[in-house]
Parts: structure tokens; C-alpha cells; sequence
């Protein structure tokens, strides 16, 4: 099945030698840009977003990363594009079943969840070959009632949507025999829903055969990357920059959170790489509470400085007992 090839360099706007930390600063710049809390244009912005995540969501990821490089650069970016010989050994697989009666040949395809066919046949949930298993077959001519096959997508959840939840419309697009007919189902996506946990729709998977019950339907979900939060179970972390003397003197400073900025206090005396906790501030747990936001510090210097400024740093120099080697 051919798919529309995305380049995710070219959506990060980098090069396919970029580094790690090239990857993640252009991720942070453009997720700044388009997240929709802050775009004037939420629609467009809302798109380019989850098309900026999928990148991320690949070139991030070391095994992800080099299964996608293992592609090759002969491709047209946009065009339809079918994987080269060998790919499954690399981790691709067709996104095709073979079930139901007679064993028909059915292919599966998934809108509204965030992430483009491209992603969902190479390197989703699908592209590993679904949940679940196939129709059992007859024997003599005589057909046996059998369920039908779970099937597996992915779907890209906003922090936002993991803080608040919301309902979600998922069209599923299948053909069986050649004959095509596409479906859309709400998915509930309920409050603090974790990386990896699978939503089950069920009876909305492949159809049984001889009267047997359909098969489920499970999307895995991938919390969809922030410019500003990392995720640690239901704890958020947010990296927050500290000038050198308001770790020395101690500060308030404004920090943001998924629910709007809150003030906090840097101690006097704070180090770099300390973590400081604002509790009640992550994300929902099953048991009703909250995570916790942990802010971790980072002193920055400035790159550049005025010629009063050099005499008071010099002044200090002079003065100062500290000596962060002893």
C-alpha cells in the first residue's frame, strides 16, 4: 500500500546529519510557535503541531531514527512512496490482514488520530502487526463461527488532553475485497491517560466470520511532546533558567504550568540541576490526586557584558572567598 512520504527532517528544518541536541532544539522552537494555546490561526497551527511531533516523535527516537534513515535519501518528499525491498527486517510491515470469510485480503487505514499513514504503516501500532488474532478456518466446506481480529492504531494526545480529557473522532478506513468503507467512532479519552496505555473500542475491530463477534478496536497512546514539560509517570519536569545571582540570593520567579503561570521560590544558595517540587501541578492519577511539577534549575551566564558590568563581576572576583574547586 503506497503512502505519502513525509520528510521529517525537512519538517524540523534540519539536515539528516543533525545531532541529538540539534533535534530537540528545533522541536522546542517550532512547538513554541504552533502550539495552539498560543497561535492566532488554531486550526493550521493545531496541524503543523502534530505534524512537528510526528517528526519528533521519530527522529528522537535512536531506533525509530535509523529505521527511518535506513529508507535512503532516494525518495521525493510528498510523493507516494512504498518501502524498498528488505524493509521488514528493519521493522516495517505492511499494514494488511488476511481474514474473514474466504480469506479475504483487508487493509486498514486511520484518521483523526494525529498521526499520518506514513507513521502509522512503518513505524505504529499497526505496523507491528496489530492485536489480537485471525479467523479460524473451516474444514470440508463447513464455516465455523470465529471473532474477528483486533486491530491496532496509535493516537497523539495533547498534555492538555491528558490533564482535562476529551472525546476524540477516529474515522477508520477499511477494505475488504475491494470494497471500501470508512467509519468514524468517539474515542474517550479519559483524564490522566498514561504513554503506552491502549483505549479499547469495543466490538468496532474486523467483523467475525459465520456469526462470530467483531473484533476490538485499541489505540495506543503516544502523549504527544511539549516545548516545555517532560513526563515522568504523572509528574511533569520543566527545566527553568536561573541567573547567577538569583541562585546565589535566592528569587521569585513565574514559571509556567498546563494550567496557567504560578510564582515560586528559588532558595538562596541553589545549585544547578537542583530540582525544586510544586506539588499538585502534573498530571490526574487513578487515585483522584495529581503529579507534581518539578521544576530543575539551570544557571545561565551571560555571553556578554557591558564594561560597568565587567568591574562589578571583576569586584566580585576579587572579594569572593568561593571557590567551587575546593
Amino acid at each position: 500500500m503506497a503512502v505519502q512520504f513525509k520528510d521529517y527532517y525537512q519538517t524540523l528544518g534540519l539536515a539528516r546529519t543533525a545531532s541529538d541536541g540539534e533535534i530537540k532544539k528545533a522541536f522546542r522552537k517550532l512547538a513554541r510557535e504552533f502550539h495552539p494555546d498560543v497561535a492566532k490561526d488554531k486550526k493550521r497551527a493545531e496541524e503543523k503541531f502534530k505534524e512537528i511531533n510526528e517528526a519528533y516523535e521519530v527522529l528522537s527516537d535512536p531506533t525509530k531514527r535509523k529505521k527511518y534513515d535506513n529508507l535512503g535519501v532516494n525518495w521525493k518528499a510528498g510523493a507516494e512512496f512504498r518501502p524498498p525491498p528488505g524493509w521488514e527486517q528493519f521493522g516495517g510491515r505492511r499494514a494488511q490482514r488476511r481474514g474473514g470469510s474466504g480469506g479475504a485480503e483487508y487493509e486498514f487505514e486511520f484518521g483523526g488520530t494525529g498521526f499520518s499513514d506514513f507513521f502509522e504503516q512503518f513505524f505504529g501500532s499497526q505496523g507491528r502487526g496489530g492485536h489480537g488474532f485471525g479467523h479460524s478456518a473451516g474444514y470440508a466446506g463447513e464455516e465455523f463461527a470465529a471473532r474477528g481480529r483486533d486491530i491496532g492504531g496509535d493516537i497523539m494526545v495533547t498534555l492538555e488532553e491528558a490533564l482535562h480529557g476529551s472525546v476524540r473522532s477516529v474515522n477508520v478506513r477499511s477494505e475488504v475485497g475491494g470494497n471500501v468503507k470508512t467509519q468514524t467512532y468517539q474515542v474517550k479519552i479519559p483524564p490522566g491517560v498514561t504513554e503506552g496505555q491502549r483505549l479499547r473500542l469495543a466490538g468496532r475491530g474486523e467483523a467475525g466470520a459465520g456469526g462470530g463477534a467483531a473484533g476490538d478496536l485499541y489505540l495506543s497512546v503516544h502523549l504527544a511532546k511539549h516545548p516545555d514539560f517532560e513526563v515522568e509517570d504523572h509528574n511533569l519536569v520543566h527545566e527553568t533558567e536561573l541567573a547567577p545571582w538569583e541562585a546565589v540570593l535566592g528569587a521569585n520567579i513565574s514559571i509556567p504550568t498546563l494550567n496557567g503561570r504560578v510564582n515560586i521560590k528559588i532558595p538562596p544558595g541553589t545549585q544547578s540541576g537542583q530540582k525544586l517540587r510544586v506539588r499538585g501541578r502534573g498530571l490526574p492519577q487513578p487515585n483522584g490526586g495529581h503529579g507534581d511539577l518539578i521544576v530543575v534549575t539551570r544557571i545561565e551566564v551571560p555571553e556578554r557584558v557591558t564594561e560597568s558590568e565587567r568591574k562589578l563581576w571583576e569586584q566580585l572576583a576579587r572579594e569572593s572567598r568561593f571557590n567551587p574547586r575546593d
